[in-house]
């Protein structure tokens, strides 16, 4: 808690333990259980009254270890509360699974925080689901192997095929790297280990899924989501 208040965030998060995949029951409930020993000690050592502290519904995929651990966190009255312990490299069935019966049972006065998650259509679902935020390494961390996510699916520039490539990385896209570059000059600093192209992919992921987000907050005040969701599964290639 020391350091997360040195640090200066607004949100912070109470510690937690991530079960792998697949974890047995008898490990996970014990390692949800330490999770709300620990977020019980957390809100006790939390003296900052300008941050806000979350805690994490652990429980892996054990629905009635979901319901335990949320029942003892709320008892804690948090500013908000987190899902974590999926997206850990499950099915995306089981993952589904979980977002959907946990989410609709978190306050919902409260903000909903779902972990570890950036994919477009974790992303859709989860806003589909309830979830208010998420968070992801995701579009960085491709970014360093040369991939751009695109309107249209995953374009992975540093292949042979963007050599002579004059286009942007995505038509559809207003971001400083898809005005100002193309997919071969990209290409040519990712292959020649520049770590402009990384930044430049790195601008451009992060303001897709931004986009993203923006049109699916759009979609909400229009009761559309569910359709958007076909919309785009379809043109980014989830469909066949």
């Amino acid at each position: 808690m020391k350091t997360e208040e040195d640090l200066g965030a607004d949100i912070i998060m109470a510690f937690d333990e991530c079960c792998p995949y697949p974890s047995t029951y008898k490990y996970t409930k014990n390692s949800m259980e330490r999770t709300t020993r620990w977020a019980k000690r957390c809100k006790e050592a939390h003296i900052t009254q300008n941050q806000a502290l979350f805690g994490i519904i652990q429980g892996g995929f054990y629905k009635d270890l979901r319901d335990k651990s949320l029942e003892e966190l709320i008892e804690l009255d948090l500013p908000g509360y987190a899902i974590g312990g999926i997206s850990v490299g499950e099915p995306k069935e089981k993952f589904l699974d979980i977002l959907y019966y946990t989410a609709p049972k978190m306050p919902k006065e409260k903000p909903r925080y779902l972990m570890g998650v950036g994919t477009p259509d974790y992303l859709i679902e989860s806003a589909i689901a309830g979830i208010d935020m998420c968070d992801c390494v995701l579009p960085t961390r491709i970014a360093r192997n040369g991939t751009a996510l695109t309107s249209n699916g995953k374009v992975v520039v540093r292949n042979a095929i963007y050599e002579r490539d004059w286009t942007p990385l995505d038509s559809e896209c207003d971001c400083y790297t898809c005005k100002n570059y193309t997919r071969a000059y990209i290409r040519h600093l990712i292959k020649a280990n520049e770590i402009l192209g990384v930044r430049l992919l790195s601008i451009h992921n992060l303001r897709f899924l931004t986009n993203l987000m923006e049109r699916v907050r759009i979609e909400i005040e229009n009761d559309n989501l569910l359709n958007f969701k076909n919309e785009f599964y379809k043109k980014y290639g989830y469909y066949d």
